[in-house]
């Protein structure tokens, strides 16, 4: 059995692991151990906030083999994106220009550093071991976050947004970075990449320009990455569209990877989860999978199971799935099918 939990600071060894593993691009999961160790106390300060209400927390959690201890993959929820300091983007929209004497008007496509997206929230830091790709279980480390959203509403915005790693090569070469950032930073992608994870993206609206990039004079390359989706990125990016959320006019300022958005009450795991009343019940193993967690803050816990009978008013869980999201019969459970 596995189960999604909030992150601890025993964690740290194998958080380091998952950081060293994971997609190049993912700037919000980094291995370093100073980065990493505030971003668990900070995660563990959030859970223990006692105040219900959308401020800078990040939720971190992690899924964790019960049986061995075992890391196996992370996420992150970000409550308020640009609380501390703004959260830039590049925003692609046309610029249009006109002529009356000769009758013209014309739109060229540009992009424009904005901080539009400040105050959503965040989800981030997505990573699932290779073998669990294409499981219930990446869904689960995924899809989860919205669980926990939907079970304290109040600590989060009204809309939801989540940025996608862009294309790179096997060398860890963006073309859109070499098109444009590193013109303004002289750092190659990887470093940038590196420095954005540690220090933030502050330095970034210090030395990018402040003027609209007209794509056109961009190389072909770099202009066929924007809003392309790594080919490693394709199954974080495809749980979230069948959860409700779109393409946006945004893209990242590193690799111009698509930025996905979708207002909370409509994501799926949101509107269509439902609440029920536990009680014992065996279970085959073989009935339809099902996402499950509790209705907790700090003792929050989320796992896939394979229920006999759909829920209801009551939901029946086996002595493994009680044991797994840490409740007693008569508790709540919260249910979502796959």
């Amino acid at each position: 059995m596995l189960a999604l939990r909030p992150v601890a600071l025993s964690d740290l060894p194998q958080l380091r692991r998952l950081a060293r593993e994971r997609l190049l691009g993912v700037t919000s999961l980094v291995d370093d151990e100073t980065c990493l160790r505030d971003k668990i106390l900070d995660s563990q300060a959030s859970f223990a906030r006692s105040e219900a209400s959308q401020g800078p927390e990040n939720y971190f959690l992690v899924l964790e083999d019960l049986d061995s201890g075992q890391l196996r993959g992370c996420s992150d929820i970000l409550a308020t994106a640009g609380f501390a300091s703004p959260f830039y983007s590049l925003r692609n929209r046309p610029f249009i220009s006109s002529s009356r004497e000769l009758n013209i008007q014309h739109g060229v496509p540009t992009l424009s550093l904005c901080h539009d997206l400040s105050e959503q929230t965040l989800l981030r830091s997505f990573h699932v071991d290779p073998p669990l790709g294409g499981t219930p279980l990446a869904q689960l480390i995924s899809r989860g976050r919205l669980l926990f959203i939907a079970a304290h509403p109040q600590r989060f915005a009204d809309s939801c947004i989540s940025e996608i790693v862009g294309y790179s090569d096997a060398n860890g070469e963006s073309p859109f970075w070499q098109a444009v950032g590193q013109h303004f930073f002289d750092l190659p992608y990887v470093e940038a990449e590196r420095l954005c994870a540690l220090q933030g993206r502050g330095f970034l609206a210090e030395l990018m320009p402040q003027y609209p990039l007209y794509i056109p004079m961009l190389a072909q390359a770099a202009q066929d990455c924007i809003g392309q989706v790594h080919p490693d990125a394709r199954e974080a990016c495809q749980i979230l569209i069948d959860e409700g959320f779109a393409p946006t006019q945004y893209v990242d300022l590193f690799d111009a990877g698509p930025t996905l958005q979708g207002r909370s009450h409509q994501l799926r795991s949101i509107a269509q989860s439902r609440v029920a009343t536990s009680y014992p019940s065996p279970q085959s193993g073989q009935g339809q999978q099902w996402l499950l967690s509790n209705e907790r803050l700090q003792g929050f816990r989320a796992i896939v199971a394979a229920l006999d009978t759909a829920p209801g008013a009551e939901i029946g869980l086996d002595p493994a799935m009680f044991q797994a999201l840490q409740l007693a019969p008569g508790e709540p459970v919260r249910s979502v099918a796959l």
